[in-house]
Formats: C-alpha cells, structure tokens, sequence
C-alpha cells in the first residue's frame, strides 16, 4: 500500500482544497492516470497515480490539505480485475490558474464551457460565464439556433421575474469560496488598502482603427492565420507610452522604485473558475499578428484551465476590456504590485465637434488607474493622452512618430 500526498506546489503555497474525484473509491487505477482535481490559491491542477493499484481514498471532496497530506491510498499488491479493460494511457498535463494580479478588470475576453450541441459567439459565451447563464437558458436566433449576444441580453433584461413553480420560494445557496476565489478577494482589499490608488480618464476616437480593421481583416487573416482585434492595437500603443512613461511600467518594492526596460503585459482574463491575467512577455519587440496570436492562446488556455504558473506570473502593466460586457465607463483596479492598469470600454456612437461641425465618431472611453506614490498626475494623464493620440493615428504605432517627423528628423 503507497501513499499519494499532496505534492509541493510552489514557495507560497502551503494547502490546497480536493475538487473532486475523478476516480471512485475501489476502482483499479493505471500508473500515471488521474486521480482527481486540487485547487490552490494560485492553480488548479491534477493528482496522477504513482503506481498501478486499487484505489482506496482517504480525504474527501471539498477538504483543505496541507502539503504532504496524505489524499489517498493504492493497493499495489492487489490483482487487477479481470473485468478491466485498460484504456488508451492518457498523458496528464498540468493545468494551472492564477488568478494572480486580481484587478477588477471588468473586462474579460473569455468565457465558460458549453454543451457541445449549443453554439454560442465569443461575445455571448463570456457574458453568460459572467451573469452565470447557462446554454440551455437562453434562446439563439442566430442560424441553427446560435446564441448570439442580443440573444443573452434579451435573456437577461426579462430575468427579474420568476415563473413557474418555484416563482415564490426564497430557498439559498450557501457555497465554500475556492481558495482562487478567496486570493481573488485578498488581493482586492490589498490593492486598495496598500497603494494611494487615483484614475484618470480620456475618451479615445475609434474610428481609424475601425476603418483599418474593416479594410484589412480579412488580408490579416489569410496572412497571419489570427483575427486583427483591437487588443494588438492597444498593446503596442501601451508599449509606447510605457517607453517613454517609465514610471507607469514602474513598481515599489520597499524603499526602491523597480524600473522596466521592457514591457510584459498582462491581459484580464475571465476564465471558467473565476479571474485570470496571463502575460504577454516583451510585447514591445512583438508585431500585430504576434500580439493578436498570443492573445488567442492565452485566451483559449484560460478557457481550458491550461494555463501554467509561469503564464500567469509577472506582468509590469494590465490591460482589461469590460467593453465586451457593455461597460461604458469605470475604474479598474491595480494589478500590484504593477503600478496602473488600463481600462478599455464600449464603443459607441457619439456626435463630436470635428472643426466646428457635429458629426457621428465611434467612440471609447478609456480610464488609467493609477498609484499616485509613484506616479505623478501629469505622467498619468500625459500616458493617457499619448496612448490616445497613437490609437488615434495608428501609423505612429510603425516606429512610435510620425514617419514624416522621422524622416525630416523633427
């Protein structure tokens, strides 16, 4: 008889809470197949059979154990059922979730699983993983039935009102908090109890990028394989102001102001189990198509739970996008021990003032967080304004001037 024990999963890490089960008490495990999920602050990850056996389970779902508990037990004496038939060896993979800087980035690009026979946009998916709408709840309109996000919306502005049998009962759901939940909710309080936290506001005129998008979308993807967003837009515009901003891609760590010379961006994520910001690494040396290329992996990782620790640790500045959710305005929290964070809205339609006439502009209202013991309100507010006028005039993103200024050296 072997004990399986929670193995060490990184320096801070000291318990982890028993997901579940993936094999039952008395069922004849391979060596190398999955025992069952553990969750810990920082990832969600599985627990393998070290040897071949018959499984005797000792810590029960939902139980918080330490490092080096003892989680189950295999016979490995035992004889193996003749009844089994041995699977195809199924390679495990670690899968990791950090919900490390846990701003509130309202915005998220990502959504929860779905039944396979319900189709759903990316848009609708990540509202439904939001408001916790399941597939089933909602009617598609879209072709063979596709969700599409009117389809939710519609679904949720009629929702204040219960019918049927249950239309009276004041029944409640009492869950445990996940430890990534909990680490979510500490870093929170952390981030606005430890940092003199300020947020200014621009409104960026989208129209150029939506022109340029329309235009080369489809050149784009038949190129490079990868959907141009605007995420590849703002990230480079990030970049930018960054570089000449230092103090923005800048942290504390004690009496010393850490300074980058790169810039690793972390994009907030809404993953299926909760909050998740994965790192762009020197996206400053990174073209569009790579950027954009990233940005789908780590989305789809954080879909599937796949992340790793190392994907999700680090970052110098965070980007969050609740335009997706219909967000017109609001103040995102820092990412600490990052120093800002950028927040990205809905575009909308306004009129404008163009050159003493109104006319209609595809507008965003864009909102930096900031910790004003290290930056100041004219760095915050001169970032905020070179990353408008960048969006705004996309050829400066080429080489971060205009090519004409370049050229004559101005």
């Amino acid at each position: 008889m072997i004990d399986i024990k929670v193995p060490t999963i990184g320096e801070s890490i000291t318990e982890v809470t028993l997901v579940k089960w993936v094999k039952k008490e008395g069922d004849w495990v391979e060596r190398d197949e999955v025992l069952c999920e553990l969750e810990s602050e920082k990832a969600t990850f599985e627990l393998n059979a070290e040897k071949a056996g018959i499984l005797h389970i000792v810590a029960k779902e939902d139980n918080t154990l330490n490092i080096g508990d003892i989680a189950c037990k295999i016979d490995e004496t035992a004889a193996k059922p003749a009844e089994v038939v041995t699977a195809p060896k199924q390679e495990s993979k670690p899968v990791a979730k950090e919900p490390t800087p846990a701003s509130t980035p309202t915005t998220f690009s990502t959504t929860a699983s779905k039944p396979a026979d319900v189709k759903a946009t990316p848009v609708a998916h990540a509202i439904m993983a939001e408001k916790q709408v399941k597939p089933a709840e909602v009617k598609g309109t879209g072709a063979l039935g596709k969700i599409l996000k009117h389809d939710v919306l519609e679904m949720l502005s009629h929702s204040g009102r219960k019918v049927g049998a249950d239309a009276n009962s004041r029944d409640e759901k009492h869950e445990k908090m996940s430890n990534l939940r909990k680490t979510v909710s500490r870093r929170l309080v952390e981030a606005k109890n430890t940092t003199a936290m300020l947020t200014t506001f621009n409104e960026v005129n989208m129209t150029r990028i939506m022109e340029i998008r329309k235009q080369y979308k489809d050149t784009f993807k038949e190129q490079h394989g990868v959907n141009l967003g605007f995420m590849s837009f703002f990230t480079k515009a990030v970049c930018y102001a960054c570089m000449e901003w230092p103090s923005v891609n800048a942290y504390i760590k004690g009496d010393e102001i850490i300074y980058h010379q790169y810039c690793d961006i972390s994009i907030a994520v809404s993953a299926p189990k909760g909050l998740v910001v994965p790192v762009i690494r020197n996206a400053e040396s990174m073209s569009m198509a790579e950027i954009e290329a990233k940005v789908g992996e780590l989305a789809k990782k954080a879909r599937e739970n796949k992340l790793t620790m190392e994907e999700m640790t680090g970052g110098t500045f965070t980007i969050t996008n609740g335009g997706v959710f219909g967000s017109l305005m609001s103040t995102p929290i820092i990412n600490i021990p990052q120093s800002a964070i950028l927040g990205m809205h809905k575009i909308q339609d306004r009129p404008m003032a163009i050159n003493g006439k109104v006319e209609i502009r595809s507008m965003m209202y864009v909102a930096l967080s900031y910790d004003h013991r290290i930056i100041d309100g004219r760095e915050s507010v001169s970032f905020l304004v070179r990353v408008k006028e960048l969006l705004e005039n996309p050829e400066l993103l080429l080489i971060g001037q205009d090519p004409v200024k370049a050229l004559l050296e101005l």
